[in-house]
Formats: C-alpha cells, sequence, structure tokens
C-alpha cells in the first residue's frame, strides 16, 4: 500500500514515510493510493471479535510495512484497561427512545481524539526506526480543544519525541484549557493564541512550509510532523469505530448483515466524518452521513451547495472544537470526488488561500449530495437537545453530541426516513459542565471544577476519573502569544 499527495499523485510513500512526514511537503495530504475493499464474510467474522482484533483487522489492510505481530502489540497497548475505562472500548448505546449514541469517549481525555492519538505515538516512532531517520519529531498541534489534551497525553515521555499544542485562548472549556495546562511529561509545552482556532491552525501550516526554519531545526536535530487529523496516522485508526459500530449493531440483532445505516457526526475539521466516508468506501453498508454543525455552518453550506466560503462570522459557540472555519480534511474529499484530479484539488486550495473560498463542478455536487445529507443547529438548540435527552432518556450528552442528535431530528422531520442511524458522540458531557448544566437549567457560578462535581450531582452519575482529579494538578502552562509569534515559540522550544 502507497501514499500520495492530494496536490500531487507523483509523490508516493509507505505509509510509516507518511506518517513519519505528517504534511506533504507540497502542502497536500497523504491518502492510500486505493481503498482495500472488507471481504465478503468479513463483517460476519468481525462481530464474533472484540474492538481490538477489529482495529488490527481493519489497519492491517493499509499498513504493509508493519507486520501483523508489531500491529497487534500496538493495538494491545493502546486500546488497553489501563486507557480506556470499558472493555468494550467505543460501546454503542442505545436510549430508551431508540438512539443509536457511539461513545468514544472511554479513553484518558474523554475525547474521541484518544481513539487515535492513543495508537499515533506507537505508529510515529516505529516510522521513524522504519524510514531510518534518526533526528528527534517535534510534534506541531494546533486544536480547538480535545486533539491537544489527547496528544500530549499520548506522546508525553515518549523518547525522541517533542509535543508542542496551540489552542486559541479563549476558545475552549475551561476544562478542557485545564487538562493541557496541567500536563505532565518532560518533552511537552502548550501556548494559548490570542485567535481563533483557525489563526492556530494557519500559523501551525505556515511553520511546516517554512523551509528556512526545517533546515534551522535541522541543524538541531529535529524534524516536523503533526497529531491533528492531517496525518494519515491519525486518521487510519477512526476509520476503525464506524466498522466496529455496524458489526455491534449486527451482533445485538439491531440489524442485519448487509442493511445500510445511516451515521451523524459532529464535525468542524472533516476528519470524524471522513473516516466513515472511508469506511463506506471499504464496502461498510452506510446509506448517508450526516453532518452536523453549530453556528459555523461552514460545511453545511458546502453540502448543500458546492461552494466553501470561510469570508463569514465566526462565532464562539458552546460546542468549541466545532468553531472553525477551515477544515482541512475536506481537501482528501475533493480529492475523491474530483476523480483523483490533484490539479483540481491545487485549483480548490489555491483559490481558498487567495479569496477563502472556491466552488467545486457540478459533478462534484452531484457526488457530493449522494453520500451526504447536513444541518445546522444554534446554542440554545443545541441546549434543548442536552435537556429533551435527559429529561426522556435520563442519558447525558455533551454539546457537541447534542449538535448531532438536534441536526437527525430535524433530518428525521424533514426527510420522514426511518434508517438506522448512530450518533457518533465524541465527547464526554462532564468535559462541558457549565454549558451542560446551563441546559439542564443549573447555575453555574462556579470554578470549573467545582461544577464538575455538582454535575455529577445533578445527573447522578460520576464524572470520569481523569477529570475528577484535575482539581489537585499543578498547573505548568500559562503562556499566550499573538498569531503571528507562534514560530519565535517554538523555536523556543527546541532551542
Amino acid at each position: 500500500m502507497k501514499y500520495q499527495s492530494t496536490r500531487d499523485k507523483n509523490v508516493l510513500l509507505s505509509a510509516s514515510e507518511a506518517i513519519a512526514r505528517g504534511l506533504s511537503r507540497d502542502g497536500g495530504l497523504f491518502v492510500p493510493v486505493s481503498f482495500p475493499k472488507l471481504p465478503a464474510g468479513a463483517l460476519q467474522e468481525m462481530c464474533s471479535m472484540n474492538y481490538q482484533q477489529r482495529a488490527v483487522y481493519i489497519m492491517n489492510m493499509y499498513l504493509s510495512d508493519f507486520p501483523l505481530a508489531e500491529l497487534t502489540d500496538y493495538v494491545s497497548r493502546a486500546y488497553s484497561p489501563k486507557s480506556f475505562n470499558t472493555p468494550s472500548i467505543a460501546p454503542v448505546r442505545k436510549t430508551d427512545d431508540g438512539t443509536f449514541f457511539l461513545e468514544l469517549w472511554h479513553g484518558p481525555t474523554c475525547a474521541f481524539k484518544d481513539m487515535a492519538l492513543q495508537i499515533l505515538p506507537y505508529f510515529m516512532t516505529a516510522s521513524m526506526t522504519k524510514t531510518g531517520e534518526e533526528r528527534t519529531v517535534c510534534i506541531l498541534v494546533a486544536t480547538s480543544g480535545d486533539t491537544g489534551k489527547a496528544a500530549l497525553e499520548g506522546f508525553c515521555d515518549v523518547p525522541r519525541t517533542k509535543i508542542m499544542v496551540f489552542y486559541p485562548k479563549d476558545g475552549i472549556s475551561d476544562v478542557q484549557k485545564l487538562q493541557m495546562m496541567s500536563q505532565s511529561g518532560d518533552n511537552v509545552s502548550v501556548c494559548a493564541v490570542e485567535g481563533n482556532f483557525d489563526d492556530a491552525q494557519t500559523g501551525v501550516k505556515k511553520i511546516f512550509s517554512d523551509p528556512a526554519f526545517r533546515d534551522k531545526i535541522a541543524e538541531r536535530g529535529y524534524f516536523l510532523s503533526s497529531a491533528n487529523s492531517i496525518n494519515w496516522g491519525r486518521l487510519l485508526p477512526q476509520i476503525v469505530y464506524y466498522i466496529s459500530a455496524y458489526c455491534d449493531l449486527v451482533a445485538k440483532k439491531e440489524i442485519q448483515i448487509g442493511d445500510k445505516i445511516d451515521f451523524c457526526v459532529p464535525t468542524g475539521n472533516f476528519g470524524d466524518i471522513l473516516a466513515g466516508y472511508y469506511a463506506l468506501r471499504m464496502g461498510l453498508p452506510v446509506r448517508k452521513l450526516i453532518c452536523a454543525s453549530n453556528s459555523n455552518d461552514v460545511l453545511t453550506e458546502f453540502i448543500r451547495t458546492g461552494i466553501y466560503d470561510k469570508n463569514r462570522r465566526f462565532y464562539a459557540t458552546i460546542s468549541p472544537s466545532m468553531d472553525i472555519l477551515v477544515s482541512s480534511n475536506l481537501e482528501r474529499l475533493l480529492f475523491e470526488l474530483s476523480g483523483r484530479d490533484d490539479e483540481a484539488v491545487r485549483g480548490y486550495m489555491d483559490s481558498l488561500s487567495r479569496t477563502g473560498r472556491y466552488e467545486v463542478s457540478d459533478d462534484m455536487k452531484a457526488a457530493l449530495r449522494e453520500t451526504f445529507e447536513c444541518g445546522s443547529c444554534s446554542d440554545e438548540e443545541t441546549k434543548a437537545a442536552i435537556a429533551g435527552m435527559f429529561e426522556n432518556n435520563h442519558y447525558l450528552i455533551d454539546t457537541h453530541t447534542a449538535v448531532a442528535l438536534r441536526v437527525l431530528e430535524d433530518f428525521r422531520k424533514t426527510a420522514g426516513n426511518k434508517t438506522p442511524c448512530v450518533v457518533v458522540s465524541t465527547a464526554s458531557p462532564f468535559k462541558f459542565c457549565d454549558s451542560v448544566l446551563s441546559a439542564l437549567g443549573r447555575d453555574t457560578d462556579a470554578p470549573g471544577t467545582q461544577l464538575i462535581e455538582k454535575l455529577e450531582e445533578v445527573a447522578g452519575a460520576e464524572a470520569p476519573l481523569p477529570l475528577k482529579t484535575l482539581k489537585t494538578k499543578r498547573i505548568r502552562f500559562t503562556e499566550s502569544v499573538g498569531k503571528t509569534d507562534m514560530q519565535g515559540v517554538v523555536d523556543a522550544f527546541l532551542s
């Protein structure tokens, strides 16, 4: 299996080369040259497997330079009882009203990013060995809230790695911020950016694309890579939980093999829902992928019109991990919908850089509508979804999952479709205590760690242990910089 750049199909790398590099030097993202198909009987076979076995089965189809025994070892260590608080790793929960939720927040940082970032460090260090890379890798991360902590946790004190995380200063929840500011590890650093997530992401991409800076740190024995979902090693593990969820529904006799289902996914950077699209390309019986947006509905508009336009008002919402106007992973979808036309993708990305917008061809618009549905909702509608689910089912969901639930409800009212649908639940509600409590009509005038206890009391449930113990953690990182000063922070970190 080889990997090519979305902006130059002539760039061909092995899996380990693509993972180690993270981003192609032409600015493109790495994709497999073709999607392996699930063999006949594979889904039935995986129904009797546990999550770890399913992960090995699927990822082995993409990682031809990782021997099976090696991959099995990495999976068993990444998805272990030490890291995840449920043996099923990514359980599908059915509520009293018949809604399915794929719970992806049982890992160490209580968000879906753990599903990939617990295994990426193994992929990264192994890839460095396989490619003969002797330098230390510096992982640069821009986060809208959850990726940063998950990456910090995954790479904490991993040999031959350093990790620097940038987050929008006023754009994440108190709990998310405290998680990162108190991160342990001798090889980690965290810095706030005075701007939004798009500013942080743009700053990181500029650092990656600066050849002079690459040469400068190379003299010190470092090279740059990414733990964001632009890295194939981050995206690949996310394919697994879509296939696993389908197998769980079959095993529970909710559906039969071959029945088509929908997934409704809250997404801002498009990586999570893209993994579902890749599962579909492998042969998973998926009817529709429903893209759920908050007030920053740039993706919803794109799916409806084929026009991507970031020139719009930016909203700071109660679902901050989706407060994004430049969705990096959409480039990978453009590559597929255009028939892998790298020249066309270059043109779209150049237009986005110059004007902040682009419009795809009519054929691509038709292909987009064939697979994707979409919708968006306001903060008030998000809160109403949280309150309704708790009052009717005594099931607590976070602000991002609530966006997906509301969009699904609206979609079903409009389309009148009864296809079974799985809502992808991306974070623990205890990461967004103030907003969840507010949705439930409770007072939120207290520090974040106190609100965790208050939400426990209201919900009649215990918060995940990593969040309960936050109040005892020492604050380590308080630095804040302007969006044009990020490279200087990385330079100092690697001095």
